[in-house]
């Protein structure tokens, strides 16, 4: 539950659906789809393998299970740093969500003009307005990591999971009844192939990555505390299977809606704070409801990833330098806090110039940076290692009780020939050395 929480976020519903919208719909979803079968569930495998096996934090499972010649194998632990770089900008998101939350309740856009104007205030204008929100994520978020990943995280998940997946199927049970609902399913499920470019396949491998939390070391540190006798394989299975239902939920439910009033699919990363606003408030008394439960939603699913994004900084600085657990939360805390506030006040009008670096805000640098280079890196680190740098019998071993010779031999196989050369194309092709 606790990694499904992980994997499902604000990747599903926030920027799955906004990105679907950018990059052709249906084609965006089935390169998605495909990397999420043939290379996702593997190196989520794959993942949960080296910290069952280490029992450790990252950089201590790389250590314990790479042969002793291949000492520098510990440094790919640090990818775990990568989660407290995507945590500068997601509290920040998350900010925002709670700051509609509560706009919700006393204010809902009617027109297009209206919604940009008030999304483009709130992030160009009121920097005090969102520093307290994302003070005030930022204070949630140390609450929950503080009670530790028996106490605070897993019996957070087993609330906020359940409460979110009921959240989402009954908006999506409300937008079948709509005529859009039909135009929702053709917009996701028609793959026209002559969208599918260079970019929109580097975009859905790096979402991908993104949503199940591969590379950065969260999914490695959780299962770090599983115990043993545990199916790794079986659990691997279901946290892609909820990551990814939930993800085409709220899109075809929030397409639903877009296509029945009328809204522009291609509407970005302000989808769900410009185009959705409008929707709600021509549902009427309804539409406040609708608009409280999506945000409450978003939030939730916001929360439970956040928490397991941090997870891997402070599992490594107690272990490291004995820190006590609110020694290690307070600092990674004050870390993502000070940082996202340089890359919210980015996208200020006051202050953009000062942290836009190269006609980039702060902001989008740290997205891109994290979504497009470090998580795919740390997929392929993930994938050398088992496939080509642990012992063979050794990942075998933690697998044998719950699969056949076969199945490992495939699964093996996809990490080693199919994960490593698809991560390969997808950072040449980041440099440009390879375009479609």
């Amino acid at each position: 539950m606790a990694a499904s929480g992980s994997a499902v976020g604000l990747g599903n519903i926030w920027k799955f659906p906004y990105m679907a919208g950018e990059y052709g719909g249906g084609a965006f979803v089935l390169i998605y789809l495909v990397t999420i079968l043939c290379v996702g569930y593997s190196l989520l495998v794959a993942e949960i393998v080296i910290g069952y096996l280490g029992e450790k934090d990252a950089i201590s499972s790389f250590e314990a299970l790479a042969p002793k010649k291949n000492v520098g194998w510990k440094y790919a632990g640090f990818m775990g740093a990568t989660g407290l770089l995507i945590m500068t900008f997601y509290s920040v998101v998350i900010g925002w969500i709670l700051y509609f939350v509560i706009q919700s309740v006393t204010y809902l856009p009617t027109t297009m003009e209206a919604a940009q104007a008030g999304f483009a205030d709130l992030v160009g204008n009121q920097a005090l307005t969102q520093i307290g929100f994302h003070l005030l994520a930022t204070l949630f978020i140390m609450a929950i990591l503080l009670k530790g990943i028996k106490g605070g995280i897993e019996k957070t998940n087993e609330i906020l999971m359940p409460t979110l997946v009921l959240i989402i199927l009954g908006l999506l049970f409300y937008a079948m009844t709509l005529d859009g609902f039909q135009q929702s399913l053709r917009f996701f499920f028609i793959f026209e192939f002559a969208k599918i470019n260079s970019e929109a396949i580097t975009q859905a491998v790096g979402h991908s990555f993104f949503t199940l939390s591969i590379g950065m070391a969260a999914i490695l540190t959780y299962a770090a505390s599983l115990p043993r006798r545990t199916n790794i394989v079986k659990a691997a299975f279901w946290i892609v299977l909820v990551d990814t239902a939930i993800a085409l939920m709220a899109g075809l439910m929030m397409y639903a809606f877009i296509f029945e009033f009328k809204q522009d699919p291609a509407a970005g990363p302000g989808l769900v704070f410009i185009s959705l606003p409008v929707v709600f408030s021509q549902i009427g008394t309804l539409g406040v409801i609708f608009a409280v439960l999506f945000f409450l939603a978003l939030a939730f699913a916001g929360l439970t990833s956040a928490i397991s994004i941090v997870e891997p900084t402070i599992e490594y600085t107690m272990r490291r330098f004995q820190w006590s657990r609110l020694q290690a939360t307070t600092a990674a805390s004050a870390i993502f806090f000070i940082v996202g506030v340089f890359a919210l006040l980015s996208q200020t009008a006051a202050y953009g110039a000062i942290f836009t670096f190269g006609g980039m805000p702060l902001f989008d640098i740290l997205d891109k940076l994290t979504t497009n280079v470090l998580l795919p890196l740390g997929g392929l680190t993930v994938a050398v290692f088992v496939g080509f740098v642990v012992r063979k019998e050794r990942v075998y071993a933690a697998m044998s009780d719950y699969v056949s010779k076969g199945f490992f031999a495939v699964w093996y196989f996809t990490v080693r020939f199919i994960a490593v050369p698809a991560l390969i194309f997808t950072m040449l092709n980041l440099v440009g050395i390879i375009k479609i």
